[in-house]
């Protein structure tokens, strides 16, 4: 504790530079728990929005995974009912929701346009999955009502709106071509442009009749919370050795994609910022060590060990660190809570229609490993200036000027 006094007092002789490194400091602080908490959010959304669309566990056919099919549902489930019934037995299962996927021709009379259509169930899929649809007209089509969901851009292109009819015409799974008619029941966005262009919803009896099976392309399971995702694919897997289950992170390409992006561009950002606390740092306990070259020779002679003066310059460090690191995270503290009080729209990524809420994620351990990384820097790189001074000859320190 004596050490660490005088090295309070030490920072306190020359308050401008003391406050000018604090505040650099401050600032590395600051910037490394921002980008590292806007990283943490994305990652957040993006994992909580794939796991929400497909289930955070999706259970199919082996092939259904790896090999294209040559007709509708050539790798679908059978019988599952059955599986659904057995699968909402686990306790970590919130609900099991049977999907169909496939393509073909939407029509008007007038005009035909590719579709990428889904049929679910309809009574559980928008009450499970929450908003992550945007209703711009219409309402929920029903089982058995022959309603459809189109996306924006594919209504537009069709120029119908809720309540007009359409007929979707694609292959069986006899290879023979099949066509039902529909209504619109509303029309959505996902926000992402391109696919709206093409999306259609169909409830699971309007799919059957079309498509002339019983069979759906895979089973989504929805967990209760996505901490579970691994012990209950493990569990799902070991009670179903002829399926293949495939957890949301697996299928999620394009939140792999972007982890890996922010991971390296937050990654050069936090390895630019500690090189420029490390030189700061170095620059102004430098100056403060060479200013104090003669008092170090005089410690030196009255018979301080030249490890106790590199600690005392650590020391000074410490302090430094640790009161940049505290008013740094403060800050970023400040902007984290400040943008839930006002919160800042995000414009449209390239490709998406709607954009985002800019929030950054406020995390202990994150705020916690900052500040412990400030504080290492900073008395690592005060005692490595200080080892150098404190090394020189008693006699040439007490000559210096």
């Amino acid at each position: 504790m004596k050490w660490l006094h005088f090295a309070w007092l030490n920072v306190l002789r020359n308050k401008r530079r003391s406050i000018m490194t604090a505040l650099i400091v401050a600032v590395g602080a600051a910037a490394i728990v921002t980008a590292g908490g806007f990283a943490l959010n994305t990652y957040g959304v993006l994992a909580q929005s794939f796991a929400r669309t497909n289930g955070h566990l999706i259970v199919g056919q082996p092939k259904h995974f790896t090999e294209d099919e040559d007709v509708a549902l050539q790798f679908g489930l059978e019988n599952w009912q059955q599986l659904r019934q057995n699968l909402l037995a686990d306790p970590n299962v919130r609900q099991v929701l049977p999907s169909v996927s496939f393509g073909g021709l939407v029509s008007n009379g007038d005009k035909s346009v590719i579709m990428l259509a889904y049929g679910v169930d309809p009574d559980a899929e928008f009450k499970i999955k929450g908003p992550f649809l945007r209703f711009v007209s219409g309402e929920v089509m029903q089982n058995g009502e022959s309603g459809v969901l189109l996306g924006q851009g594919l209504a537009s292109s069709l120029k119908v709106r809720p309540g007009d009819g359409l007929t979707l015409l694609a292959t069986t799974a006899d290879g023979v071509l099949n066509a039902v008619d529909v209504r619109v029941s509303g029309v959505v966005s996902t926000g992402v442009t391109e696919l709206d262009k093409r999306l259609i919803y169909t409830d699971l009896d309007t799919t059957k009749r079309l498509l002339t099976t019983d069979k759906v392309s895979a089973i989504g399971v929805f967990l209760d919370r996505i901490e579970h995702t691994d012990e209950a694919a493990a569990r799902v897997a070991a009670a179903n050795p002829n399926l293949t289950v495939r957890t949301w992170e697996q299928q999620a390409d394009y939140y792999q994609a972007v982890r890996s992006l922010y991971n390296r561009i937050f990654g050069a950002l936090g390895a630019i910022i500690v090189l420029i606390v490390l030189s700061v740092v170095t620059n102004a306990m430098s100056m403060s060590i060479i200013e104090r070259t003669r008092e170090v020779g005089t410690l030196r002679a009255i018979g301080t060990l030249p490890g106790q003066l590199v600690r005392a310059f650590a020391y000074e460090g410490i302090i430094i660190g640790a009161i940049g690191a505290v008013l740094g995270c403060a800050v970023a503290l400040a902007v984290s809570l400040g943008l839930y009080v006002f919160p800042i729209q995000m414009p449209p990524p390239p490709g998406y229609s709607i954009g985002y809420p800019l929030n950054v994620d406020i995390s202990p351990t994150l705020y916690a490993a900052a500040m412990l990384a400030m504080i290492v820097l900073a008395s690592i790189t005060s005692a490595w200036v200080a080892r150098k001074t404190v090394a020189r000859p008693i006699p040439q320190a007490l000559a210096y000027t």
